[in-house]
């Protein structure tokens, strides 16, 4: 049972203001990064962070854990990094004559898994369950996971050496694919001046809880979503089907992802109904690392290939 009231739209907008104000007082990111961040923990997502090493990615996800003063664990990924290693283990205990579930960083609230594609496809695998279902099975037993549940990984685009690229079943549990980018110069000398006296996440306090997170999770799960714009939705994945330049198009399970994120969007605006404009801002963001272009259309981006797919639909 809940131990706080259900929220209506105006109150997720004001806790998505809340959280998106302190992120911000210690990581310096783009609005519609931090826009992205928020969808994917209000629409129950995971988060895909590809971008160089340094520009904030371990912060980002630090601060939103501070922020909803949330369980925090961070999972370094190396080769030799094993399944038992995220999800836990039975141990044996020797003074109770019985085996007992230790459990992994995954049981946290916000799990950041650094540098994911340095894991072996073993291990990446053993993220799907916990990805999908949000529960872990270990010797026939289910143990169900920390409620909000959101996994935020990196990848850095630059080192390929060593690493097992994300198939693409893997990258579809990802609602949405992210970069930082580098912050600009005056960003940049402000953060070098704030950070002089020692890490900005540590000095967060929180601004909201698990419990109005959830209830904010339930509020966006109740936005309506209207027959037509469900058909614009499935519209635009069929575009990007029938692109000759896309080898695997835009499946069911982005269109439900998509639509998601499209209310969420709407709530944390304070909107009880999600509109067509919802769908067209996050597709960027929710759709390209879902699609696979063909070998001779490799130096056309996903990005572009999904706006092209969203001018060419009309919206309902």
């Amino acid at each position: 049972m809940s131990t706080v009231p259900e929220l209506d739209p105006a109150g997720v907008a004001a806790v998505g203001q809340r959280l998106g104000a302190n992120v911000r007082r210690a990581v310096k990111v783009p609005d519609a990064v931090l826009r992205d961040l928020l969808i994917a923990l209000i629409a129950e997502g995971h988060v895909l962070i590809e971008d160089y090493p340094g520009v904030g990615k371990t912060a980002l996800a630090r601060s939103l854990a501070r922020s909803i003063d949330a369980e925090f664990a961070r999972v370094q990924c190396t080769v030799d990094l094993l399944p038992a290693d995220m999800v836990g283990t039975n141990v044996y205990n020797q003074r109770e004559g019985r085996f007992e579930f230790r459990p992994g960083p995954v049981f946290a609230n916000v799990v950041l898994v650094d540098e994911i594609n340095r894991a072996s496809p073993k291990t990446q695998s053993g993220l799907l369950e916990c990805m999908q279902e949000r529960h872990v099975t270990v010797d026939v037993h289910t143990h169900e996971l920390a409620r909000p549940f959101i996994v935020v990984a990196t990848q850095n685009p630059v080192e390929y050496e060593g690493t097992y690229p994300l198939p693409e079943a893997q990258l579809d549990r990802f609602m949405v694919r992210l970069a930082l980018g580098y912050p600009e110069a005056d960003e940049e000398a402000e953060m070098l001046a704030e950070h002089a006296a020692g890490d900005r996440v540590l000095d967060l306090q929180p601004v909201t809880d698990v419990p109005e997170v959830l209830a904010a999770q339930r509020a966006a799960a109740r936005v309506h979503a209207s027959e037509a714009l469900r058909r614009y939705v499935v519209a635009v994945l069929e575009a990007t089907r029938a692109d000759t330049r896309v080898e695997l198009g835009a499946s069911p399970r982005a269109g439900l992802m998509l639509l998601k994120a499209a209310k969420a969007l709407a709530a944390l605006d304070g909107r009880d109904h999600a509109i067509p404009d919802d769908v067209q801002a996050l597709a960027p963001s929710v759709l390209p690392h879902r699609l696979l272009v063909a070998p001779d259309a490799a130096a056309t981006s996903p990005v572009e290939l999904v706006r092209q797919a969203i001018q060419s639909v009309p919206a309902l």
